[in-house]
């Protein structure tokens, strides 16, 4: 949007001002002028005394003009500030209005999810006995078990035969609600769960148990940080990379690493992403060569072997799905896009069990859009890296620009294509995010459904002719 803070009304009307002010300004000098030459000495007395009332005439009436003008001139400032003061009250009314919209959004959100729990709620109660019993999550009735819930092996998680389609919502994997909405709507019940949590926070064996329940692989998001830090700052120096390395956290990797031994199930474990950026605390260095909370040029990939051991000790890593996946390359800072800085970030193939990225659809939208202008340079420098397997294991797309659609066909174009059969799954970000960014509010639906094309274009990409996703079908209303 352009800048409101000057209308362009204002700068012509005042040029317009300033226009006939000059005039006048010419005028009076041409005047001076004719008087220089009407009264010369080769003028006769009587024609000089005649031109020279003429003159003062002309003066007078000049004089008149040029106070009639400051008065329009005063007149039009005045008008020209009544304006600007509207257009404060106009641009006031407007974020209000922006700000009531973002409320509606989020209370349309929370609506539609109450909806579809109690659609579900129905259709479950409608298939089980009369003598049974709900499921006690929100969202779809979890399947009935009388044996423990139990997982594929680890082999075959690694390597699955179709990949995976996965999803981010508010409150999976702990409420389903907002979850089975979505897969209602794509016509496909997704097989990966994501979900985040903080280095403040214990093992939730409930996260893992609930996704096994219903058959989905749980691929947590595990920041070197407290939950609810926010995204507007990279500080964390009780985090720092150089205090992990010198053990201030072991104590708690054993507790998690020996959680996950007692839960059973496996995971996969997206461990400190887009470390490439320079927007999270485990990021090295800021882009402009100076530090972040103290960390040091190797420490990140020392960081992530040191954690890898502890579990190694705890057996944990037989049930942990190791994901390294730093941010499309072509949007962090420009030191940090090459090959060998990236490099410089990986910890080694027997670290590390799939390679991903983030990577999103951001505005501004404009020039090529699609799959390989998103992911290309990322995925060439992955593939150059290691063999392993790839997750897209963090995407999205702005309906800012009003190109979803086509992006979301180009997506799965590119997903489908099998120069891409490395690459075994994705999940999507399935939330609308509002942020400030250079002093404006930004609100940016990545949502699935967020409009009727942008959702059609998804569900024929995931379940339409050539697709390589074998998935179950979402359960009818």
């Amino acid at each position: 949007m352009s800048d409101r803070s000057g209308a362009w009304w204002a700068s012509s009307r005042r040029n317009s001002l300033g226009a006939k002010l000059g005039a006048v300004a010419i005028i009076a000098a041409l005047a001076a002028v004719s008087v220089v030459v009407w009264v010369s000495p080769a003028t006769s007395p009587v024609t000089q005394v005649s031109r020279l009332t003429e003159m003062i005439a002309m003066w007078q009436q000049l004089a008149e003009e040029h106070r009639e003008l400051q008065g329009e001139v005063s007149q039009l400032e005045g008008q020209l500030d009544l304006r600007d003061a509207r257009l404060e009250e106009l641009e006031a009314q407007l974020d209000a209005a922006e700000q009531e919209l973002a409320a509606s959004m989020e209370t349309l959100g929370e609506t539609e999810q109450a909806l579809a729990m109690a659609q579900l709620a129905l259709a479950a109660t409608n298939e089980q006995p009369s003598s049974g019993g709900g499921g006690g999550e929100g969202g779809r009735s979890a399947p009935q078990r009388d044996e423990p819930v139990t997982a594929p092996p680890i082999e075959e998680l690694v390597a699955p035969e179709s990949p995976y389609f996965g999803l981010y919502t508010e409150q999976a994997p702990f409420n389903f609600a907002t979850f089975d909405a979505v897969s209602l709507k794509t016509g496909a019940v997704p097989s990966m769960v994501g979900y985040f949590q903080g280095w403040d926070q214990e093992f939730r064996p409930d996260a893992v148990t609930r996704a096994w329940d219903r058959d989905m692989l749980p691929m947590l998001t595990w920041e070197s940080r407290p939950i609810a830090a926010q995204n507007d700052s990279n500080s964390a120096p009780e985090y720092s990379l150089p205090l992990i390395l010198d053990g201030a956290f072991d104590d708690y990797l054993r507790r998690y690493a020996e959680a996950i031994v007692d839960t059973g199930l496996p995971l996969a474990i997206r461990l400190n992403h887009e470390m490439n950026g320079n927007w999270y605390p485990w990021s090295e260095d800021d882009g402009r060569g100076g530090s972040i909370n103290g960390n040091r040029p190797g420490d990140y990939a020392a960081v992530w072997r040191h954690v890898h051991d502890i579990f190694e000790e705890a057996g944990a890593n037989d049930y942990v799905i190791w994901v390294w996946a730093p941010n499309r390359v072509d949007l962090v800072p420009t030191a940090h896009r090459g090959f060998e800085y990236t490099q410089s970030l990986y910890p080694g193939d027997e670290y590390v069990d799939w390679v991903g990225m983030s990577g999103y659809l951001r505005p501004p939208v404009e020039g090529t859009i699609g799959f390989d202008p998103t992911y290309g340079a990322t995925l060439d420098q992955l593939r150059r890296l290691t063999d392993k397997p790839i997750v897209l294991a963090e995407v999205g797309a702005t309906e800012s620009g009003g190109r979803k659609a086509e992006w979301v066909r180009s997506f799965f174009e590119g997903l489908n294509s099998p120069e891409n059969d490395d690459i075994v799954g994705f999940a999507w970000f399935n939330l609308a995010v509002t942020t400030f960014a250079g002093g404006d509010r930004t609100t940016n639906d990545w949502r699935i459904d967020s409009r009727a094309d942008s959702l059609a274009a998804f569900s024929e990409g995931l379940l339409g002719e050539g697709t390589r996703f074998r998935l179950e079908p979402a359960p009818t209303e």
